[in-house]
């Protein structure tokens, strides 16, 4: 038999202004859930996720793991749909849900969305679950690499969650843990921030607490575009002490109020909570699950109902993924300067899917080398505000690097003037730095002045704040 040394974590990041992540952890049980959508309600779907599971802590027997997680799983996405159908403006809000019940020498694992979990084994990390993603479907099917994945414009998108829906159909399967196995179950806040390798590195560092402050640290480090949260467990010989541990809460759960419901019977069991339209509805992160929008809980009598029910499917995919696309922002080059867009990046069947709200006047050649690539590859929001904030936080970051660079610098000469020490004259060579746009960013100009004199070292590139 053994035992679980567990650390919990959650925070916001650098970026959001609130946490809709959400984390449960105890002798028993681990769970992550992160929240999305519908009238900044991601926090709460997180919280019932997490809260559910605490309702659910308790040991159990090899036999009772994965029937154990169903039933969790299954009353948190019931409680959902309660809450939907009692108060419609929270319709579009879902949560991930990926934990694992501990019996002693097993692992029940369930898993839905694109949170992860992972295990480190004889110094060997491997990803346990498989990201419920549209960019993950893509990977399976060979049209793009895993590193390519890392920064496609629709790495968000999420095909599963639990929402409230009848078809939810999450992972589980089992797991015998062995002695010093270590286990880590965290939103993408973190997982999407840093490399396997990176975290392979991290996850082999002998102290917990420490391991988890330097997780932590290294994806705010890398911009804490997202809340950031942890599970982390390692296995250790079966000690009183640890089974004792009292459980706790993280994030949103330690912060929302779960709205009380009450129901009239209708016959047996509650009656089903009718399909609402909404044009108007907050649909921020909506369509981090559009491809899956489907509310529509009862089955159909016959294949016609079901072929028109289809198309109903077809239409509100596309509705949502329009809907996403308008609630959606991102940073990205506006001619060679920080500009703030609403939409998504790229363009569908010729048409460009993103407009131009604001062009700041800091340009990102300006920037440290490392938030250059951030803004080539674009930056993405939720809202507009989180964007500005974002922007604002660039702009010091430029001014600081030009006045850095002037310093170390001194005084440069512009490309194509003589030097006052050495006249110019035929056969005598002219210093010049041609302008060379930065990738991915189409007509996107350097600043010469202050960038072509110089090299970044790997370390610079490496370093968020280096200029």
């Amino acid at each position: 038999m053994f035992s679980l040394d567990i650390r919990i974590h959650s925070e916001v990041g650098r970026v959001r202004k609130n946490n809709q992540d959400a984390a449960f952890a105890s002798p028993n049980l681990l769970v992550v859930a992160d929240g999305m959508g519908g009238a900044a309600a991601g926090d709460l779907a997180s919280a019932v996720a997490a809260k559910e599971a605490r309702d659910g802590n308790r040991r159990l027997d090899d036999e009772h793991l994965l029937e154990h997680m169903a039933g969790i799983v299954q009353r948190a996405n019931d409680k959902l749909a309660d809450l939907i159908e009692s108060d419609p403006e929270l319709d579009g809000m879902g949560t991930t849900f990926s934990g694992a019940a501990f019996s002693g020498t097993l692992l029940g694992i369930a898993h839905i969305g694109d949170s992860r979990g992972y295990l480190l084994r004889d110094g060997e990390l491997r990803q346990l679950t498989h990201d419920h993603s549209w960019v993950q479907s893509l990977i399976d099917e060979g049209r793009i690499t895993p590193e390519q994945a890392a920064t496609h414009p629709h790495r968000s998108l999420i095909l599963k969650v639990l929402n409230g829906a009848g078809d939810t159909d999450p992972d589980f399967f089992e797991l015998h843990v062995r002695k010093g196995d270590r286990l880590l179950f965290c939103s993408d806040g973190l997982s999407g921030l840093m490399t396997h390798e990176e975290l392979h590195e991290l996850m082999n560092i002998d102290d917990l607490d420490e391991c988890v402050s330097r997780m932590a640290a290294l994806a705010n480090e890398h911009g804490g575009h997202d809340n950031i949260s942890l599970v982390l467990a390692q296995v250790v010989p079966q000690s009183d002490e640890l089974d004792a541990a009292e459980p706790q809460l993280a994030g949103s759960a330690l912060e929302r109020e779960i709205p009380t419901i009450t129901h009239e019977e209708e016959g047996p069991g509650y009656p089903e909570p009718e399909p609402v339209e909404d044009p108007d509805h907050d649909s921020t992160e909506k369509a981090r699950y559009a491809p899956r929008e489907n509310r529509n809980k009862r089955r159909w009598p016959t294949v016609t109902v079901a072929l028109l029910a289809s198309l109903v499917v077809v239409g509100a995919t596309f509705w949502g993924v329009r809907v996403y696309s308008s609630s959606r922002y991102f940073i990205a080059s506006s001619d060679g300067r920080i500009g703030i867009y609403n939409g998504l990046p790229g363009a569908l069947l010729g048409h460009e899917m993103n407009t131009l709200v604001e062009r700041r006047d800091t340009r990102v050649s300006d920037l440290p080398v490392f938030f250059q690539r951030q803004v080539a590859n674009t930056i993405g929001f939720s809202d507009l505000t989180s964007a500005n904030e974002a922007a604002n936080v660039l702009d010091g970051y430029a001014s600081r690097c030009l006045d850095a660079r002037r310093k170390r610098l001194g005084a440069v000469t512009l490309p194509g003037e003589p030097r006052p020490s050495e006249p110019e004259g035929p056969g005598l060579p002219r210093e010049t730095s041609p302008t060379t746009p930065l990738s991915n960013s189409p007509g996107q100009t350097n600043y010469p002045t202050m960038l072509a004199p110089m090299s970044p070292t790997a370390a610079e590139e490496a370093d968020p704040e280096a200029c």
